[in-house]
């Protein structure tokens, strides 16, 4: 048996990165993925990449930011699978790099849109359909970045930490109804995203991670997974953190 036989997932932004990565897991381990991304490419080919691996998935063009887009978004999947029973909010952008009195409105309103907003939405329109059958699982992605804090990207920075926050209030508000809300906290990961950075810039970030690596999209969808499945049944309101050491090792050298 799979780990999530029976279950039907939504995941944003996986069209690539660790959303890709937890759109295969999933389905290998037994659930119906809906590929959620604004890049019909990028969506139609990890649908592919799903069904080559033996699992079921279809693809639905997304802009989490849009009301409309999110609601569209979860009223697909119960009409075409029945139920919805996990809901990864994945999706993010990092915004343009500047420090706080040099960010433009523009670049502060699009990610704090795309990054925080879009996971208020994504809950807004799943919880209803996931108290219809009792309950269900909520995985937000967050970042070492909104917990520590980080210069120079500061609307990424306070919109991951308001996607902490958001977090915990969720997953008290619906705990008795049996709905788990927990974030997941990436370090350095080899997504495209991170592709984008200088050499120098990698450099330094790998130097920052204790395990002197940066982790796999793959690493972090097996964390997902376990919050995903009914083997984390106990746990809501938490924020697993999967950054090879970083966090210890700053406690450490503030020390």
């Amino acid at each position: 048996m799979g780990r999530l036989d029976n279950k039907v997932a939504v995941i944003t932004g996986a069209g690539s990165g660790m959303g890709q990565a937890a759109a295969i897991l999933f389905a290998k381990e037994g659930a119906k993925v809906v590929v959620a991304d604004w890049i019909a490419e990028s969506g139609e080919e990890t649908v592919r990449m799903v069904k080559e691996a033996g699992g079921e998935a279809i693809f639905i063009k997304v802009d989490v930011s849009k009301a409309e887009d999110a609601q569209k978004m979860i009223k697909t999947t119960v009409d075409t699978y029945g139920k919805l029973d996990v809901l990864y909010n994945n999706a993010g952008i990092a915004g343009e790099a500047a420090f706080t009195a040099e960010c433009t409105e523009e670049n502060w309103e699009k990610v704090i849109a795309v990054n925080l907003k879009g996971v208020w939405l994504g809950m807004k329109y799943a919880i209803p359909e996931m108290l219809k059958i009792g309950g269900g699982s909520i995985i937000n992605t967050a970042s070492q970045a909104g917990e520590r804090g980080m210069p120079g990207i500061p609307p990424y920075t306070a919109s991951k930490g308001g996607v902490l926050a958001l977090s915990r209030a969720t997953a008290m508000e619906y705990a008795k109804k049996n709905i788990r809300v927990n974030c997941i906290n990436p370090g350095c990961i080899a997504t495209p995203m991170a592709f984008g950075f200088s050499e120098e810039l990698k450099k330094r970030f790998t130097a920052a991670v204790p395990q002197g690596r940066f982790g796999e999209p793959e690493e972090v969808a097996n964390a997902a997974l376990f919050l995903a499945s009914d083997e984390s049944s106990h746990i809501t309101g938490h924020a697993l953190v999967v950054d090879g050491g970083m966090e210890v090792d700053s406690h450490i050298s503030a020390m």
